[in-house]
């Protein structure tokens, strides 16, 4: 049961998952494990991610738990269809298209939701938010699961202080393991690698204006140092901006550094970050792109109304003409490092993923046992996914000895 473009073009997506699963040895030990203990035997999980070649070996490692998985995408224009086709061919179910509609979208978490899930793995919250609002009668069933993200953890978190979240979700964002390097060197990689291969410009010379210096922020910002860009950062917590000036950012107001960007990321999570003001103030040329996780931090659809002509300037940039010049746009201002590009590198999901698996089977072993609300990722996991990847890298690290540990505690 699954929905794709294409079964026939699984070859491609194969030899692609197969390219990610060389470099992630951590979901590989965890896969064999998985392949013995069958921790997931008779259960239903329902993930919602980005579908590329990463989160595929994700949910086959789920698949080979016993899972009976069923996938569908968390971003219109992030799921790659020779990858789903590959997915479906190991005997995932998958609801996904590339360049789905809103609607098509829509009904594809619904074909993931109504088999009725007992693990959720969310990616924005929109898994968790269909079945409170719509399907209230399948939360008995559901154990618990896991967000990964800081806009689907903020969403949650407010469902759950106003009292309405009905079971125990897992904040994998917040997992040390995670954030650290997820957010910040795997953002900040993967989103000047969708810039620089859709736009084939130079960064160096050029002035990047990065809207929000949260971690996927800090990455950005200092990956754009480090290809010669100067950068300003824009922010609204006085302390992050502190933090960006400390670091050798210019900070000031998105009205302030609208005239005087070359490239413009929006890394907040939240709305109306570059609007119309913003866009008429900007310099022939500019390029505007988003990391945050929903497509509200560029006013995409009010630079559409303001514009006198567009155009498809290459594939993935769009041109707007506002007062006689040319704004582009990326990715339709969805996620630019998977609108526009592969995601995240291997070896950093490799650690991401471990912890989602290992979260999900911590829901399962303690299954009616967890509180109704948001839960840290336990510090043995975090731990162990960091011991793993340290000898996966070959590195040893020094033991605290009972003297030391004495000493400390005194």
């Amino acid at each position: 049961m699954s929905e794709i473009k294409d079964i026939n073009l699984w070859e491609s997506g194969q030899r692609k998952i197969d390219w990610v699963r060389a470099h992630m040895p951590l979901l590989n030990d965890i896969e064999e494990q998985f392949t013995a203990e069958k921790p997931f035997k008779g259960v239903k999980v329902a993930v919602s991610v980005h579908l590329e070649a990463k989160t595929a070996y994700l949910c086959q490692t789920l698949a080979a738990g016993g899972a009976e998985v069923y996938a569908a995408a968390s971003n219109v224009l992030s799921t790659q269809d020779d990858v789903v086709a590959a997915l479906v061919k190991s005997g995932v179910n998958v609801f996904a298209v590339h360049g789905e509609s809103p609607e098509e979208y829509e009904r594809h978490i619904r074909c993931i939701v109504e088999p009725g899930p007992n693990v959720i793995i969310d990616d924005g919250g929109d898994i968790v938010n269909m079945i409170h609002s719509e399907y209230p009668q399948l939360i008995a069933d559901v154990w618990g699961g896991c967000e990964e993200t800081t806009t689907g953890i903020n969403r949650l978190l407010a469902r759950a202080q106003r009292g309405e979240l009905k079971f125990p979700m897992v904040m994998v964002n917040n997992a040390e393991c995670k954030y650290l390097f997820d957010n910040r060197y795997g953002t900040g990689q993967s989103v000047w690698d969708g810039i620089m291969r859709t736009t084939n410009l130079i960064v160096a010379s050029k002035t990047v204006v990065v809207a929000g210096y949260g971690w996927c922020g800090k990455g950005v910002a200092m990956r754009a140092k480090g290809l010669g860009a100067s950068v300003i950062v824009t922010e609204i917590d006085p302390i992050k901006a502190m933090e960006a000036v400390m670091d050798g950012f210019k900070v000031m107001t998105m009205d302030d550094a609208a005239p005087l960007g070359d490239i413009f990321i929006t890394v907040t999570g939240c709305c109306d970050i570059v609007v119309e003001r913003h866009f008429r103030a900007m310099k022939d040329g500019a390029i505007c792109c988003n990391a945050g996780h929903f497509d509200v931090e560029v006013d995409v659809a009010r630079l559409r109304a303001i514009a006198t002509e567009t155009k498809v300037a290459r594939a993935n940039i769009e041109g707007f003409k506002v007062g006689g010049k040319w704004i582009y746009i990326l990715g339709e201002g969805r996620l630019v490092n998977l609108a526009a590009g592969d995601g995240h590198p291997a070896e950093i999901m490799d650690m991401s993923f471990a912890i989602q698996a290992l979260s999900a089977t911590y829901i399962v072993r303690n299954k009616g046992m967890l509180p109704s609300t948001m839960l840290v990722v336990p510090e043995e996991i975090d731990k162990f996914v960091a011991r793993r990847k340290l000898a996966a890298w070959g590195v040893t690290i020094d033991t605290q000895t009972e003297r030391q540990k004495a000493y400390l505690e005194s």
